[in-house]
């Protein structure tokens, strides 16, 4: 078999090294340029695996049976769509490396939540004598593990909607998919095939399979596709047959069960916000599928303490909590960080916006927000949206930011940096961002 790989990123390298392990022949092409990989080439040297870098020509599609793609690279780039032109097939990292994988998976996705669900599984599972790994969009690629972990080891794959876009047999023993709103657009184009990419999660599930559904979620509540598996809801608002929240206490109601039953009170989740009760209620379920107990679920819940770059406590200084939701890459994700404190915020907002609307954000700025520093490309933007509503500052870097949001911010409140864009008018990624953010932090 001939395969060429898109992108040196580590999934890149990872499914190169996979596929040449495998007696295939291997070439990998790159778009940028090979300064920015040397180690890279330096472990496709030692395997014997043939590149490009700085470009993508007609040298990879040289005798090439089907394209491995990393996550990110648009459809319309001229290797894709000349790719779905001739038709070779293109899959995606974890589609290729789930073929030679025999172990249990559950995957999850969603626009937000993905992370934190995927480890707080991950830590459920291993803290109940089972053993699990989290991979996929987090961690580890798939294709790492082929062959160093035994097949009784659950894999917890967080899976974008990149990587699922480009899926033909991937079959997970338990799904969810943990909300959907607009994010992603430059690649899917349109709201309909970003939500049809997420759906593909479930694509091969069968009657033996379960699904994990948020019912409180209008994008998803409504079924795509001709859906074999188990369905399983989650939700705050309504008995659900799954897992739901009432009067402060989650609940359960699983299919062999024959009355509901409490798992914990909702105060006791470990980390703070209405949105990771939907993301305990899901870990719940999945843990559930797995046989693991309701006692050692609410001690994991308890336990657990969050995910890095996530509502991140940094530190308190002089009594004001500041906080790192560097991973809040879009306008939903910090829609949650904001509901997640009833004390007065300092909000640090900015960054490349990918088409923002900041209107669902105008009742938690005008009820919680003391101030915002506009950072980035897109800090006019969140000026002109809330200068009306609550005292706005620009500032030029994050480090000015900062010192600002010191100087705005009184004992007892919240400064929150939660972007709602990406990085990448400033920063390499969101965890570049943040651990800049609690360096400046902790050198207050």
């Amino acid at each position: 078999m001939n395969y060429t790989v898109i992108g040196a990123g580590k999934s890149g390298i990872a499914a190169a090294l996979l596929a040449k392990s495998l007696n295939n022949n291997v070439f990998l092409t790159e778009s940028k340029p090979a300064e920015d990989y040397i180690n890279e080439i330096i472990e496709l040297e030692k395997a014997e695996i043939a590149y490009e870098f700085g470009g993508n020509t007609e040298q990879a599609f040289s005798s090439c049976d089907c394209f491995i793609t990393c996550p990110g690279v648009l459809p319309s780039t001229w290797i894709i769509s000349q790719a779905d032109k001739r038709g070779i097939p293109v899959i995606s990292e974890p589609e290729f490396a789930s073929l030679f994988l025999k172990n249990p998976i559950i995957a999850i996705t969603g626009t937000n939540g993905k992370t934190t669900t995927t480890t707080i599984i991950t830590f459920i599972l291993n803290n109940s004598g089972k053993k699990a790994i989290a991979c996929g969009n987090i961690g580890l690629p798939l294709s790492s593990l082929v062959g160093n972990i035994d097949d009784e080891t659950i894999l917890v794959v967080e899976m974008s909607s990149f990587q699922l876009d480009r899926i033909d047999k991937f079959h997970p023993d338990v799904a969810m998919i943990l909300n959907i709103t607009p994010d992603h657009l430059y690649y899917h184009q349109t709201m309909d095939q970003y939500s049809e990419a997420k759906w593909k999660i479930s694509l091969n599930q069968n009657e033996n399979n379960l699904l994990i559904l948020n019912f409180d979620d209008e994008a998803i509540r409504p079924r795509r596709g001709n859906i074999q598996a188990k369905i399983a809801y989650v939700s705050t608002q309504s008995r659900v047959q799954g897992a739901f929240v009432r009067d402060g206490e989650m609940m359960i109601n699983y299919f062999s069960q024959q009355e509901e039953e409490k798992i914990m009170l909702t105060s006791e989740i470990g980390i703070p916000g209405t949105h990771n009760y939907y993301n305990s209620m899901c870990a719940a379920l999945a843990a559930r599928a797995f046989e693991v107990t309701n006692e050692n679920i609410r001690d994991s819940l308890i336990a657990f303490q969050g995910v890095e770059h996530r509502l991140e406590h940094v530190r308190t200084l002089n009594g004001v909590d500041f906080i790192n939701d560097s991973k809040a890459t879009n306008v939903n994700s910090t829609w949650y960080a904001l509901s997640s404190y009833d004390r007065p915020i300092v909000w640090i907002a900015g960054g490349r916006g990918d088409n923002n609307d900041y209107t669902s954000l105008n009742g938690f700025v005008q009820e919680n927000v003391k101030a915002i520093v506009a950072i980035g490309e897109e800090q006019d933007a969140i000026f002109n949206h809330f200068a009306s509503m609550v005292r706005c500052v620009r500032s030029e870097n994050l480090e000015d930011s900062v010192n600002t949001a010191v100087e705005l911010a009184s004992e007892d409140d919240v400064v929150l940096f939660s972007p709602s864009c990406k990085s990448f008018d400033m920063f390499v990624n969101f965890e570049h961002r943040g651990e800049s953010f609690k360096e400046i932090v902790r050198n207050l």
